[in-house]
């Protein structure tokens, strides 16, 4: 069942380019889709009440993980930068994202940096699917053990 969800999500970049050719829709890039999600998912934690507002901040974390591991992996100061982008994106509007050549925070817009939105919704979907599967299981192995009857 995973194989099928999984065959769609090909990241080569033959892969890529046919799930564009399939759907042409593109998003900016360089962190701004996570940050925007980021941004309205932190502002629907606020809005929640009881526990469900946790794994709600903690899914706004989990987004914001990305800049984070771009900056990372351009070698760029990755505290700075993600702080920079949070405070751009309190602004209206912003296509503030992480441009890895001149390690700075930038407008995606104006660099032309985009991706795939087909390629996007599948990572979204499979990590999402992949995180609710690991709390079933984890809800499953916290229950309290059946008692058994003794037989004699």
């Amino acid at each position: 069942m995973y194989w099928m969800k999984l065959k769609d999500l090909c990241v080569t970049p033959c892969g890529v380019l046919s799930q564009t050719v399939n759907d042409s829709r593109v998003l900016l890039g360089g962190g701004w889709p996570e940050m925007v999600m980021a941004t309205a998912v932190d502002e629907l934690a606020k809005k929640t009440p009881g526990k469900s507002s946790h794994a709600t901040e903690a899914f706004s974390r989990a987004l914001l993980a990305i800049p984070t591991i771009i900056s990372d992996n351009a070698d760029l100061d990755s505290a700075e930068l993600v702080a920079q982008l949070r405070a751009e994106h309190q602004k209206e509007e912003s296509n503030a994202g992480i441009d890895i050549i001149t390690g700075q925070v930038g407008d995606m817009a104006e660099l032309g940096i985009s991706e795939a939105f087909k390629v996007k919704q599948a990572v979204l979907l499979s990590a999402t699917e992949a995180a609710e599967l690991i709390l079933r299981i984890d809800e499953i192995i916290t229950y309290a053990p059946r008692r058994r009857e003794h037989r004699m």
